[in-house]
């Protein structure tokens, strides 16, 4: 089996690249988060369940269409590589998608066509993200993916920061403006409601159109290995690293997005007040402000403390808040608290991804970066349709309280860690050469 070739050096320019790309589709997935819970409790529902249902066809979305798409660019033949005619059609794509979710919103469509623009715009997302995040192993050699992975991180992390504050300053200004309490109709009413999804709109086509003239892939291995798409779904759940990684993500996933699917929910639990769009824009910046803070130490620990002691460290600093949640009462408390969760959240983004580039080395498998990387954006999508289900009836159950949600979260960060322990190759990885599967 060939391996991959041209990687013997990091290229700064094809990091910083490969970074605003994860730069721009982060204000894509940030003004989601930021906003459409807001969009549907204003115009549509006050239902908890029925928001959450809404919201969980990301995950639905996210299960299939990774898996798929990244499988298929495994298997492409192209002049322009592997990975950058998808990153370049999806980019396009979700541009254009987001700016019919704005549309569709403002002219008042019913219920199931705005979902259905939101399940359109996850769609458009889901069909890059895998070639995205397999690029990087692709183009990166082993012991320089845990750097790589903190600086691609560090602007993932500040595209959530960017929008999620100009989010913020825009209802602030937009309540001044127009002295309305609804946020979102003051938006609406000031003329500003257009200028967030433009903007995201713009930055998905703009970094899909630098990426794909400006990151050059690796030639197509010349004998690339059989391996149908039944075979390497199976393969994942016979090796034990891949199962344990996978299914620590899944857990460590589900907890957040329990907190970041329903943040306006558990402010108005924590305040009392429903008028909260703004605060909870503002503490989701800082909360990536933290986040960027726990990709810079968590890269460089990738590589240089271990793999397995890296991820359990950032994991037990993000499980801190989820046992803390239930307790608290005041805005300083649940802002002291989600910044907090940042600096650990971080730390596991940076040192999880390189996690699946490194086996396939280990294993001689990096031709399949694109169907394993497919599977790594599931295993992250999963957790947002259980999140928004399972998330919506426990609240439901709970009489309404979204504070419940720290607690249940807690317990699924205690099972993931003893998993990624348990990974006993992981921390046999090198930067050297790649060893056979035992």
């Amino acid at each position: 089996m060939q391996m991959v070739e041209g990687k013997e050096r990091l290229s700064l320019g094809t990091v910083l690249g490969l970074a605003l790309l994860g730069f721009s589709m982060s204000t894509g997935w940030g003004l989601n988060k930021g906003i459409s819970f807001k969009l549907l409790q204003n115009g549509y529902t006050n239902s908890a369940f029925v928001i959450g249902a809404v919201l969980s066809l990301q995950g639905l979305m996210g299960i299939f269409v990774p898996i798929l798409m990244g499988y298929y660019s495994d298997l492409r033949r192209s002049g322009r590589g592997r990975r950058t005619p998808f990153i370049l059609a999806g980019g396009i794509f979700a541009g254009l998608v987001i700016l019919g979710v704005y549309l569709s919103y403002v002219a008042g469509a019913p219920l199931l066509a705005f979902a259905t623009m939101l399940a359109l715009f996850y769609f458009a997302m889901y069909f890059y993200v895998a070639q995205y995040r397999s690029l990087m192993p692709d183009v990166v050699p082993s012991g320089e993916r845990g750097r790589a992975s903190g600086i691609i991180t560090l602007f993932e992390w500040a595209g959530n920061l960017f929008i999620f504050g100009i989010l913020a300053l825009l209802i602030v200004r937009a309540s001044k403006l127009t002295g309305l309490d609804n946020e979102i109709n003051a938006l609406i009413k000031a003329g500003y409601m257009w200028i967030p999804f433009t903007l995201v709109a713009g930055l998905l086509m703009v970094s899909a159109l630098v990426v794909y003239f400006k990151v050059r892939e690796p030639d197509f291995p010349e004998e690339l290995p059989e391996e149908g798409l039944t075979d390497y779904l199976r393969s994942i759940v016979a090796d034990r690293d891949f199962l344990k990684f996978y299914s620590a993500q899944i857990l460590w996933w589900m907890s957040f997005e329990f907190v970041a699917v329903f943040m306006f929910g558990i402010l108005e639990s924590v305040l009392g007040t429903k008028d909260v769009t703004a605060l909870g824009n503002a503490i989701m910046a800082l909360f990536n402000v933290t986040v960027l803070v726990g990709a810079v130490v968590g890269g460089p620990l990738y590589d240089r403390m271990g793999r397995r002691k890296s991820i359990v460290l950032g994991g037990v600093i993000f499980l801190l808040p989820f046992l803390a949640g239930w307790f608290i009462h005041t805005k300083l408390q649940i802002t002291a608290l989600i910044g907090f969760a940042g600096i650990g959240w971080g730390m596991l983004m940076a040192t999880s991804w390189p996690v699946i580039g490194d086996l396939l080395t280990k294993y001689e498998r990096e031709a399949f970066n694109g169907r394993y990387y497919g599977f790594f954006e599931a295993t992250k999508a999963f957790p947002v349709l259980v999140a928004g289900l399972l998330g919506g009836g426990i609240v439901q159950l709970a009489g309404g309280n979204y504070k419940v949600l720290f607690p249940v979260g807690a317990i699924f960060i205690l099972i993931a860690l003893p998993l990624i322990w348990g990974m006993k190759n992981l921390d046999e990885l090198s930067g050297g050469s790649p060893k056979s599967r035992q």
